[in-house]
């Protein structure tokens, strides 16, 4: 297996239990975020763990597999609602423009992609039927990717351990939440164009590009706040959410990416979605 497979599998299977199979809840999030993760489901399953994965009935590649128990909760949308909100994003993202055109632009489609995230969400914690069966079934710990914060809701619910597997979540709330140095000074922000070798002009626009983020986030998240805290019975945000993670899985690495701070739980596993298959000349 490729060597980020296998960390990841070592931490997964450290958490399950090595005396006995364990039973992993898994909360994906839909497109290239899925694929990387089914890989890692797939062989924990040979393993003779037990995975179930919670699934909205509208999506683009979360699809039954015998590698796994799927339960799906309906949503209040259409396949082609879908399908247009996942082109116009990845539209919106690779079109060119000048800085400021970019930022209302992205902004606009965060906030259309998101209503529809969050009605996912919404429709999966009051789903009471659903919630009864995750609540019988005793996970022993709930595998997400914390860039919708879902899955976190879920395991604060069911007081099971999270392990979270991601690349970013937008305006850097992985920092946020595990308190990990991320200065403006050399960290370049994602879509900024900058380097981790800033002029003092381009550190300003960096700081900017934060400032502007700070808003985007408050709107994007904090209905995930309200969600928690209706569910959850007390008051919470979704950086507190965040910080209960025992495992920050990160698709990252200091080849692709430019090097920054870590935290102790914080674990690269770059690559992990590469074909394993030898390159020719």
């Amino acid at each position: 297996a490729h060597p980020a497979v296998t960390a990841t599998l070592v931490v997964l299977l450290s958490l399950l239990g090595l005396a006995a199979a364990g039973k992993l809840l898994v909360v994906p999030v839909d497109g290239s975020h899925w694929l990387s993760m089914r890989e890692v489901l797939d062989t924990l399953r040979q393993r003779g763990h037990e995975v179930v994965v919670v699934a909205p009935e509208i999506s683009l590649h979360i699809k039954p597999s015998k590698n796994f128990v799927m339960k799906t909760y309906p949503v209040p949308f259409t396949q082609e609602d879908m399908d247009e909100d996942f082109h116009g994003f990845n539209k919106d993202i690779f079109e060119g423009g000048s800085f400021l055109t970019r930022v209302i632009r992205l902004y606009q489609r965060t906030k259309k992609t998101s209503a529809l995230f969050l009605a996912t969400c919404t429709h999966l914690v009051h789903n009471q039927e659903l919630l009864r069966y995750l609540e019988e079934s005793k996970f022993d710990v709930i595998l997400t990717d914390p860039i919708l914060p879902c899955g976190q809701i879920l395991a604060e619910h069911l007081s099971v351990p999270s392990v979270y597997f991601l690349q970013q979540i937008p305006c850097g709330l992985e920092y946020q939440a595990t308190q990990c140095p991320h200065p403006l000074s050399y960290v370049p922000r994602l879509f900024t164009k900058l380097t981790d070798r800033m002029t003092f002009i381009q550190r300003v626009k960096n700081v900017l590009y934060e400032s502007l983020n700070f808003f985007l986030c408050d709107a994007v998240f904090q209905p995930y706040a309200e969600l928690a805290s209706e569910l959850l019975q007390r008051d919470v945000t979704v950086p507190d959410l965040l910080s209960q993670a025992a495992i920050w899985l990160m698709k990252i690495d200091f080849v692709l990416h430019y090097p920054q701070p870590l935290m102790p739980n914080m674990i690269l596993v770059g690559g992990l979605n590469c074909a394993h298959k030898k390159l020719n000349q």
